[in-house]
């Protein structure tokens, strides 16, 4: 049998220590994509279709070689002809695919169905260059194209095309197949769809194109800037392309089964993931009556194929679009979602839930919830606050299509792939039952009151916060005192995700040091996070924290205690390194606000403690490890509901009345600010502080500053029990497995492979 080392010198035709990166990359390439071509299965019965915007997939070398059982001979292989495995991941790029939780969610699912051996394929778009590439300059955001596509890609061109049909006009879709891998499992497939006619050439200054030269444009760019009705159009373009083909590569692979078409729910289950791929719903009704099928047959076929996960109560991501738009861009489509109105309509006479409304604007979710069996939201709470408020009128009318599906991350890559170090501690003490069966980590807890194991998950995290250190000066030109306290927030940047309540602590923490009361610990605040381009608040943050960064590190009395860092360009590169050596996770959005959140998860996994509000799936993080192993503060979502409701909170009552607030919120135009940043941005951020503030900032920030003020104070003054709390977070993020989502919305909604 060959050898790891005689297997690539192989493929590379020459000796591994005579060969490049790039070349033992090519190799390890083609050996992966050989291996992975082994583990494909044959599909029986039902087999899922994932359809989603996005897939925040990540590089995949290093977790497709663990996934195959390859990592340790090929890492051992390479450190015998002098070579890093590190440096040959370098020289992959990372796929621009995704944005934040919601393609991060997808993906991980992609790794769970195959590594539970589930028949289960993603589907969506193979952008060119990503939502973008943020960079800094003069304190503000620039986005640039983030191209990644090359020869060499991981994503396969095919043969296979299917005809598209674009405001009247005919396009050809090109499926391209990812291999997704799973841990001892089996191969299942990522398809994407692009047009051939894309014209990388046509982007200019930064992220800047023309919008309506569809056929060059159609997938440049995940959520092209929808700040004018080109770029809203666009949207719609770029989502019926991808259901349309979704729709045909679905119905030929169940024909090639044996489907004939009317027992299409027996072949095929389909995840709407968010509404973006709504108009899969009116398209498959649509490509069932070419076949034959009447429309009432065609509506219960697609109604019993398809379900629907909500992920957000936020009304701007429940996407409504006006019919015109439609009108235009689908004329196909229209006289199917107008046969769903009446057909909704005569369920209910509640006009809150039409698909069209009075306004003639076309209600997606409303669409997705009609005409699916099943809606679920993503953890208890959300599904809670969707039932009893936000969708209760659907809830009345539909109780049996409500269910929770906690989300969840897989370990393989959070864990196994950017914390081999906390995996070998792990496995010295309750072996590798753990990598197959995330539950296994429970059997942690007995060690919580062990000094010496303490000590080694101590060490470990000391390691990774070094390893952290230098990335971040290798990369982003930072230099970071590693035995400070970490604490990071990263996330996409969103108001009500609340990064303005971590700058509004941070002013604060620099008076209190300038008046001599300094902080138990010294403080490495680290970001990361990307603005939409049109968001202009949210960019006004990113400009306030990185004026903040500046106005801290010239203070020589405040830099030894405080420091800021924004890491450009936050991806999951980037996260893989940040998470393994984070202290204390900042997870602080508005409560009733964050539909779960995954983040949180990740952190947990490898050893912080969580700094929350009761929301999301903070809330079962908290059931999990107990009150005393987790920060939790600020209002209840049942208190900012009826704030809510009842109207009556006045930014400006909270800003007189605390000298504290006023003080922190004055500051950001203040002369030290003003000296280091753009009176404009933040003189606006300011003012929607005072005035706006819609997602309660204000109230929370007492609350905040104490709780992690006892943060600060636990981890310097008892460390031991610090370490405790770490090592019980861990052995209870199991339940946060999406090995254990997937399995249950396949016993409660798929029913794969029957």
């Amino acid at each position: 049998m060959q050898t790891m080392t005689e297997t690539l010198q192989k493929l590379i035709g020459k000796p591994l220590v005579e060969s490049t990166d790039q070349e033992i990359y090519l190799a390890l390439l083609d050996l992966v994509r050989s291996k992975s071509a082994a583990q494909v299965r044959p599909v029986n019965g039902r087999k899922l279709y994932y359809i989603s915007a996005e897939f925040l997939i990540g590089k995949l070398l290093s977790n497709n070689l663990i996934n195959l059982g390859l990592y340790d001979d090929v890492r051992d292989a390479l450190a015998a002809a002098g070579k890093s495995l590190s440096d040959i991941e370098e020289v992959e790029p990372e796929p621009s695919l995704g944005n934040g939780g919601l393609g991060r969610l997808a993906a991980c699912f992609l790794d769970s169905l195959a590594t539970l051996n589930l028949p289960g394929d993603g589907i969506g778009l193979r952008y060119h260059f990503g939502l973008f590439h943020q960079s800094f300059a003069d304190g503000l955001q620039n986005e640039l194209p983030d191209p990644w596509l090359n020869e060499h890609s991981w994503a396969e061109k095919t043969d296979i095309t299917y005809p598209v049909t674009l405001a009247g006009k005919p396009y050809t879709a090109r499926l391209y197949k990812l291999a997704v891998t799973g841990y001892e499992g089996r191969t299942n497939t990522l398809n994407l769809f692009d047009l051939d006619t894309i014209d990388e050439s046509i982007v200019h200054d930064g992220i800047q194109f023309d919008k309506t030269a569809i056929d060059k444009n159609l997938t440049l760019f995940l959520y092209p800037d929808d700040s004018d009705e080109a770029g809203r159009m666009l949207r719609i373009y770029q989502q019926y392309l991808m259901v349309s083909a979704g729709a045909q590569l679905i119905l030929a692979e169940c024909a090639a089964r044996g489907c004939n078409y009317h027992d299409l729910a027996d072949y095929a289950a389909i995840q709407i993931n968010d509404t973006h791929p709504s108009m899969v719903i009116p398209e498959l009704i649509r490509l069932l009556g070419e076949k034959g099928i009447e429309f009432d047959e065609a509506v219960k076929i697609v109604t019993d194929t398809c379900a629907y996960t909500n992920h957000t109560i936020l009304a701007e991501a429940l996407e409504t679009w006006p019919r015109s738009y439609l009108d235009k861009v689908v004329p196909q489509l229209m006289p199917v979602i107008e046969k769903l109105d009446a057909a909704a309509k005569k369920r209910t006479n509640d006009t809150g839930l039409a698909i069209i409304d009075a306004d003639d604007r076309v209600h997606m979710a409303h669409m997705d919830i009609h005409f699916t069996h099943s809606t679920n939201g993503v953890a208890a709470l959300h599904t809670k606050i969707l039932k009893e408020s936000e969708l209760n009128g659907f809830y009345k009318l539909y109780p049996e299509k409500f269910n929770n599906k906690t989300n969840g991350i897989t370990f393989r890559r959070w864990l196994l792939e950017c914390d081999p170090a906390l995996v070998k501690e792990i496995e010295s003490l309750i072996g590798p039952g753990f990598r197959k069966d995330a539950a296994e980590l429970e059997k942690l807890l007995p060690y919580a009151e062990d000094a010496n194991v303490l000590q080694k998950f101590s060490q470990v995290k000391a390691d990774n916060k070094k390893a952290l250190a230098d990335w971040l000066e290798h990369t982003q030109g930072v230099k970071v005192d590693p035995t400070a306290m970490f604490d990071i927030q990263s996330k996409r940047l969103h108001e009500y995700k609340r990064q303005q309540l971590n700058l509004l602590y941070l002013i604060h923490q620099y008076f209190e040091i300038r008046a001599g009361h300094t902080p138990a610990v010294p403080l490495v605040s680290i970001f990361g996070a990307k603005a939409a381009p049109a968001y202009i608040i949210a960019k006004d943050i990113i400009h306030a924290l990185l004026t903040l960064s500046k106005v801290i590190a010239a203070d020589p009395l405040v830099a030894p205690w405080l420091q800021v860092v924004f890491v450009e360009n936050y991806n999951v590169t980037a996260a893989e390194k940040m998470i393994p050596a984070c202290d204390l996770s900042e997870q602080i959005s508005l409560a009733s606000k964050e539909a779960s959140g995954t983040g949180n998860m990740k952190f947990m996994l490898n050893g912080a403690l969580t700094l929350g509000t009761m929301d999301g799936a903070n809330v079962e993080i908290s059931q999990q490890v107990g009150n005393e192993n987790i920060y939790i503060f600020g209002q209840t979502s049942g208190q900012v509901i009826h704030r809510y409701a009842a109207g009556d909170y006045t930014p400006a009552d909270w800003y007189k009345g605390d000298p504290n607030l006023r003080r922190a919120i004055d500051f950001l135009t203040g002369p030290e600010m003003l000296a280091a940043g753009k009176e404009e941005n933040l003189a606006r951020l300011q003012h929607e502080l005072k005035t706006k503030d819609w997602f309660q900032t204000l109230p929370d920030f007492n609350a905040y500053v104490v709780r992690k003020g006892q943060a600060l104070s636990d981890y310097a003054c008892d460390p031991l029990g610090w370490r405790r709390k770490c090592l019980i977070n861990i052995s209870k993020a199991g339940f946060f497995s999406s090995d254990r989502t997937i399995a249950e919305y396949n016993s409660d909604i798929w029913h794969l492979g029957e």
